[in-house]
């Protein structure tokens, strides 16, 4: 039988960073991913953002620690980091949870830039529906880009990566090691963790061990190529049920988003009474008819020049929150240590720059000396 120092389970973005992370500090570190290929689900499907806070006015924490960790994430991974356009966030005259002054006080807090916009750019938006419109600094990632540095730096790392490898059960040792059933064989890890999103009470729910409660939602980015006078920004309105149009780096295209319409449906995992239900099993089940007819329309009322969008594709996937995020559209980050059983660790992070404070947290929970992300840099 195999034997690893570490096992991690997932081979998006969290994964490949821990995973190069343990490698800095153990010999033996195997990452196996379901997929034939790595960073092609969460870590691909999503708007591209690199938060500066501005997406989370309330939830402090949240906004707060994007803009710690903005300068820290565009600084490491400056080769997949594009800021060749101007982002824009416009506050809504009406149904928006804060207003334009409570915004930019909030922003300013936190020590994020922000000023109003230059007038060509207001007058772009129905100033009927929109109180403010702010510039502000945020970048977009080139997922493509992102997966080549990522995959060369594990590979240095000395990170064994196997792909199209599920690990469907764990059972735990005597010695503290555990013992992995993998699709095709089984191995000896001396810990195991576990980054794999939308699948993260997979595992936990195979071997017996206790479910996290978790919301899931079928959620669809709409591929967009924007008329001329939007090519050059990214526009996000808030805060409410209001939309973005970002940039998406690697198709050349934007992505249109709807609070309302990116979401197809939604379900559970973990709550009492609701029994565990694989994410993927039920994402293959799943109608994928495009909303965004209504997206754009909807989006059109505050952006007017969107109306002529034109459609290209649409990226679908499972996003994945925590139950109480839904009141104040927080992101915190899941980090269970010895879940259920020791040496097995639990993590989930709701934005890709959210990594270092992963990382930290398992450092000081773990009673490693120095935050792991240091090491990794």
């Amino acid at each position: 039988m195999e034997k690893w120092d570490a096992l991690v389970v997932g081979g998006g973005f969290y994964g490949l960073y821990l995973a190069e992370v343990l490698a800095a500090r153990v010999p033996r570190v195997l990452l196996c991913e379901q997929a034939g290929d790595l960073m092609q689900r969460a870590s691909y499907v999503n708007q591209a953002r690199v938060h500066n806070g501005y997406h989370y006015p309330r939830s402090v924490l949240t906004a707060l620690r994007s803009r710690v960790n903005f300068p820290r994430f565009v600084a490491e991974f400056r080769l997949a980091v594009r800021s060749d356009f101007e982002k824009l966030y416009a506050i809504a005259r009406q149904t928006s949870k804060v207003t334009a002054e409570q915004f930019a006080e909030g922003m300013r807090r936190i020590g994020a830039a922000i000023e109003p916009a230059s007038r060509p750019i207001r007058t772009l938006f129905d100033l009927s529906l929109v109180e403010e419109v702010f510039r502000v600094q945020e970048c977009a990632f080139d997922a493509a880009i992102l997966k080549r540095l990522m995959t060369d730096r594990v590979q240095r790392a000395g990170v064994t990566v196997r792909l199209n490898t599920s690990v469907e059960r764990l059972w735990p040792q005597p010695s503290g090691a555990i013992r992995v059933r993998l699709a095709a064989q089984e191995v000896m890890a001396g810990s195991v963790v576990c980054c794999s999103y939308a699948q993260t009470n997979g595992v936990a729910a195979a071997s017996g061990l206790p479910v996290i409660p978790l919301k899931h939602e079928l959620a669809e980015m709409a591929l967009v190529e924007v008329p001329k006078a939007v090519r050059g920004l990214g526009v996000t309105v808030m805060d409410g049920p209001f939309f973005s149009c970002m940039p998406f780096p690697p198709r050349g295209l934007h992505t249109l988003s709807h609070v309302r319409y990116t979401p197809h449906g939604h379900w559970y995992d973990g709550l009492p009474g609701e029994p565990h239900a694989p994410a993927y099993e039920v994402f293959a089940l799943a109608d994928r008819r495009s909303a965004f007819p209504h997206m754009v329309r909807d989006a059109a009322r505050y952006l007017p020049a969107l109306i002529a969008c034109e459609y290209r594709d649409s990226l679908w996937d499972v996003k994945t929150v925590l139950p109480r995020s839904e009141t104040d559209d927080s992101r915190p980050i899941l980090f269970r240590p010895d879940h259920g059983i020791p040496n097995y660790h639990v993590v989930m992070g709701g934005k890709i720059d959210n990594v270092y404070d992963v990382a930290d947290e398992m450092a000081k929970r773990l009673g490693w000396e120095s935050p792991i992300g240091s090491e990794a840099a």
